[in-house]
């Protein structure tokens, strides 16, 4: 079977994507530990706290927007925005080795979202 090339509605990707954020977001808040022993121990706890709860605060925004009729436009823009800047943090600092390698499988994902909110609908590509 063939994957459909019908474009996916910008509400679904907002809410997708949103939720993905906020969970994304809320695991370091909720348990630091595990989140650790998966990419790494952090040195700068409050960042960690820090970039949890802004992620978190996407995802929130996203998933708010998508029920609103304009909504999907400013979660496709707050989408945008965090996967291009999580993607360029993961490309640049697993090679210095300041992330572990596990924050390639984050970076594959990044650009997962910004393939998806490229390939929407008409309606979230008409952005401005």
């Amino acid at each position: 079977m063939g994957r459909s090339s019908l474009p996916v509605p910008s509400a679904t990707i907002a809410a997708a994507h949103g939720v993905f954020n906020l969970v994304g977001g809320l695991w370091p808040l909720v348990h630091l530990r595990s989140f650790e022993w998966v990419f790494g121990p952090k040195t700068d706890e409050w960042l960690q706290m820090t970039t949890g709860g802004l992620l978190a605060g996407a995802g929130v925004t996203q998933l708010a927007a998508a029920a609103d009729p304009e909504g999907p436009r400013h979660a496709r823009r707050i989408g945008l925005v965090t996967a291009v800047t999580l993607l360029a943090v993961d490309l640049v600092y697993v090679p210095k080795r300041r992330l572990r390698p596990t924050y390639l499988f984050d970076a594959a994902m990044e650009a997962a979202w910004i393939a998806a909110w490229v390939r929407g609908t008409p309606a979230t590509r008409g952005t401005k």
